[in-house]
């Protein structure tokens, strides 16, 4: 097992983390943009509730159309009752991956088949990346889960260093300090400026 998949990680405090976030977010504030440039907070909220549902039957092993589809097939958007859909598909989310088969054998994730642990690292990634893009773009406070932020970093790091990727794989790298908070260092890999803020 290398840095970039951990054996068990309990996703649970992350998950619960988002959660607070999109609980936050105003109705005001469902048009503004995010670190993503194509996503508004509306899309990066649908992107989320379409993560979490697909990673948790990947975590599950349930695989089908949730979890066969490519993330970049359409852009995502909230549906009616998001309020409510979203902390209970976190939660289910966490426990999946509470038990310990999901991380061994093989399961399917946006379309591709990898292993489970290599997965699990994505979707601690997905969680701590994403929830930084909703509390940037909302203007809420962001202390992602200490264990899930490592995870994260370790994943995007070796995704940077590998050179059949060809460098990031969410978009070209922004160079930070190594000096920097680890959570900085991390939205760098991930492609994002860790200094963003919504303009005006």
């Amino acid at each position: 097992m290398d840095r970039t998949t951990p054996t068990t990680l309990d996703l649970g405090p992350q998950a619960l983390i988002v959660a607070r976030l999109a609980e936050g977010v105003g109705e005001d504030q469902l048009d503004a943009p995010t670190p993503c440039p194509e996503y508004a907070v509306h899309n990066m909220l649908g992107h989320v509730v379409g993560l979490a549902t697909a990673f948790r039957d990947a975590g599950r092993k349930d695989l089908g159309v949730t979890t066969d589809t490519s993330p970049t097939a359409a852009v995502p958007d909230i549906e009616p009752g998001w309020r409510e859909t979203l902390p209970q598909v976190l939660d289910e989310l966490a426990e999946a991956w509470r038990d310990p088969a999901a991380w061994t054998g093989q399961t399917r994730a946006g379309g591709v088949t990898l292993p489970g642990a290599v997965a699990g690292a994505v979707a601690a990634d997905e969680l701590v990346i994403h929830g930084w893009d909703l509390a940037r773009a909302t203007g809420q406070e962001y202390e992602p889960d200490a264990a899930a932020l490592r995870a994260t970093y370790e994943f995007l790091l070796a995704a940077a260093e590998d050179p059949s990727r060809g460098g990031g794989i969410f978009g070209p790298l922004v160079p930070v300090p190594d000096d920097a908070p680890l959570l900085d260092r991390a939205v760098g890999l991930s492609g994002r400026e860790p200094g963003w803020k919504p303009r005006g």
